[in-house]
């Protein structure tokens, strides 16, 4: 078939017009042609074909199994085609508009603002609008464009780029272990100060795996906060034991304030840093812009590695 026949683009039209409306006069108001003219087109389709698509009655229509199957492969062919238009368009787009971005609050304000900044920079005719929260922000129901995720990711809705991967360790000061004592194994946790995150779903059991192996401990602990910096600023004083992410406590650890706790064990199953956005499909140019530009700066590696 050659794409730009316009005849055999009407019959494909007709047919998947009638799948979606049900009758020749449904379709023919949404196509603006007489029912007659509908009909005319599906019987050169089948003819053409070789193969009856749709059993017609004086009150129904029935699609076959092989008209149901054309339909199917025919509106893959028009998101294909929708797709590429799309592409087109925003390679010629001016990059401008508002553009709504969530960030977890702790990663946000230690690593990827000065990122945001210097996107802000490349493109002054985007309007940013940026939320950091350490709260599950959903992206599709509060209009955001964008956000960054952190850990594994479960809403099929999305469509999603790994950045890097994650870990969640244990760290504490020198100081603490040197007074508390340094945890051997996993169930030395429980009679250890733990610094507890409400944010991670299963608090207070930390589950911690190590090459296949998994332990859970119950652990408890005099401060528990919706904030990992609040949980970090403790760590430091020396309070006692905190989980998070390996981004939270890089600096602290390279600086030697903070040391790592069962540093063969890490805190749940590894997940990711996540780019999420609600479709793929007619995203705007500052969306694409946004994509393009924190994967390349993660293309190195993360800025905490």
């Amino acid at each position: 078939m050659d794409l730009f026949d316009s005849r055999q683009a009407d019959e494909l039209a007709t047919l998947m017009a009638l799948s979606e409306h049900g009758s020749f006069a449904a379709a023919g108001r949404v196509l603006q042609r007489h029912p007659s003219v509908l009909s005319k087109r599906l019987n050169a389709l089948e003819l053409r074909l070789g193969i009856r698509l749709v059993e017609r009655t004086t009150r129904q229509l029935r699609f076959t199994d092989e008209g149901e199957r054309l339909v199917t492969q025919l509106r893959h062919a028009v998101n294909l085609i929708n797709q590429a238009e799309q592409d087109a368009a925003q390679g010629a787009a001016v990059v401008r508009g508002r553009l709504r971005i969530a960030l977890p609050a702790a990663m946000g304000r230690l690593w990827l603002s000065a990122m945001v900044s210097e996107f802000a920079l490349a493109y002054p005719e985007i309007s940013l609008e940026v939320e950091y929260a350490e709260r599950f922000v959903d992206i599709v129901a509060e209009g955001f464009d964008a956000a960054i995720r952190i850990g594994e990711l479960a809403d099929s809705r999305l469509v999603a780029k790994k950045l890097s991967d994650h870990r969640r360790i244990l760290c504490a000061t020198p100081g603490y272990l040197h007074s508390k004592g340094t945890p051997r194994t996993p169930a030395d946790l429980a009679a250890h100060n733990c610094l507890g995150f409400t944010g991670l779903h299963a608090w207070p059991e930390w589950k911690l795996t190590r090459e296949g192996e998994q332990k859970s401990v119950r652990v408890r602990g005099s401060m528990v906060s919706n904030d990992n910096e609040a949980l970090l600023v403790a760590a430091r004083s020396g309070l006692g034991i905190l989980a998070g992410g390996e981004w939270l406590m890089k600096r602290e650890i390279d600086s030697g304030v903070l040391q790592r706790v069962l540093p063969q064990w890490q805190l749940d199953a590894e997940g990711g840093v996540y780019l999420v956005r609600p479709s793929a499909r007619y995203s705007t140019a500052a969306t694409a812009a946004f994509k393009q530009w924190i994967e390349e700066r993660f293309s190195v590696g993360a800025p905490w590695a």
